[in-house]
């Protein structure tokens, strides 16, 4: 659903601006240092891109899913790894709070989340849980006025620059499913919260994850997502569907690029006397590169009117992502071979994309969990 297309126009267009002009001519800098300069971040704050989700009345953009995807097609033109950098605050950091928050959460939390004066992390994943969220291990126990969180949160994007957590973590011993898990929103300094270090990661340098942990990390009771315990597996869920849809967006505009770097290759670079994409072996890999982006494409936009209509759109969610994520990583092998030996090389950009793109068939969950998604839904559905 699109509200006012005049608006978000201009808005994609200073997007598509800000990428070609500041982003793209930053990309191997920020690969080699593994830092994004603060002046380009400051620039994201000013475009309002941190809070594109977040609703007007905390001082967000309040941007209906259809048009954020379309935001974010733009700036995935770009690597992805600039996108990371607002991902939490507009998807998994913030959704939490703005579904099922209380109003002081929302006062207190959802402005500087919306200015980015805040980042937010998502604490879920576990060392022995993450596909299978319910089987948390962490703990939160009640001790008077506050709760006692105990336990290990692994591969927290952003946790090094977060002032702020969601966190999950088991209320109920005594119930080793979904129902006993709760969440709270945690500050960054809050004692017994502690980092790791930094994980080495195989692409998207410049994007920061780290374990997260908490020993004996006393919060208030007000620290409790919504006031209520036994809520958070329902409010992950919630959480997930949407931002399943904006990382299929983001497959989009990462597969969009990848094909206009590998085409522009393709009419420039010649053997046997001519470029090579009068070839037709290379055309047939650049059509079906086209065609599976555009089917992507068309997917996530679907998927998003949908949500936008108060739809459920948990099989849809979990459709768009499955196909954008091996989708971008087809695309991305294939820019790789047309390229040939310069695609292995750092000279080109599809040397890098190809390294970026491999998380996103793993994160916000695994392909192999999406079919699982997918299959339940269908048999329900059918019965």
């Amino acid at each position: 659903m699109i509200n006012d297309e005049t608006t978000l126009n201009v808005m994609l267009e200073t997007v598509a601006r800000f990428v070609k002009e500041r982003l793209i001519p930053i990309e191997e800098e920020v690969s080699e240092t593994d830092h994004i300069p603060a002046e380009v971040v400051d620039e994201m704050r000013e475009l309002g891109l941190f809070g594109l989700s977040i609703p007007e009345e905390y001082g967000g953009l309040g941007l209906t899913l259809e048009e954020e995807v379309n935001v974010v097609f733009e700036l995935c033109h770009a690597a992805p790894v600039f996108r990371s950098v607002i991902g939490t605050n507009v998807g998994i950091g913030s959704l939490g709070i703005v579904f099922d928050g209380t109003e002081e959460q929302k006062h207190k939390y959802l402005p500087a989340l919306a200015s980015g004066e805040l980042i937010a992390s998502f604490c879920l994943t576990e060392p022995e849980a993450g596909s299978d969220a319910a089987a948390l291990r962490a703990t939160a126990v009640k001790d008077g006025d506050h709760y006692v969180l105990n336990g290990t949160k692994r591969f927290i994007t952003n946790a090094p620059e977060a002032g702020l957590f969601t966190v999950f973590a088991r209320t109920d011993p005594a119930d080793k499913g979904a129902r006993g898990v709760s969440a709270f929103v945690v500050d960054a300094g809050t004692p017994g919260l502690s980092l790791g270090k930094n994980e080495r990661k195989m692409g998207q340098w410049g994007g920061h994850v780290c374990d997260v942990v908490f020993e004996d990390c006393r919060v208030p009771a007000s620290a409790l997502l919504g006031g209520k315990e036994g809520q958070g597996f329902k409010t992950a869920m919630k959480i997930l569907d949407k931002s399943r849809t904006h990382i299929a967006a983001v497959c989009v505009g990462a597969a969009e690029r990848v094909i206009q770097e590998t085409l522009t290759y393709a009419m420039e670079r010649k053997q046997f006397g001519k470029p090579i994409a009068d070839f037709q072996l290379i055309q047939a890999m650049l059509a079906d590169c086209k065609a599976e982006a555009y089917a992507a494409r068309c997917m996530v936009v679907d998927t998003a009117r949908k949500y936008d209509l108060k739809k459920n759109v948990s099989m849809e969610a979990s459709c768009a992502k499955l196909f954008a994520s091996e989708m971008v990583c087809r695309v991305a092998d294939k820019g790789v071979q047309i390229h040939g030996g310069y695609g292995y090389t750092r000279e080109y950009a599809v040397e890098r994309f190809f390294r970026d793109m491999r998380l996103f068939r793993i994160f916000e969950g695994t392909s192999q969990i999406q079919q699982t998604i997918i299959a339940k839904n269908m048999i329900k559905n059918a019965s």
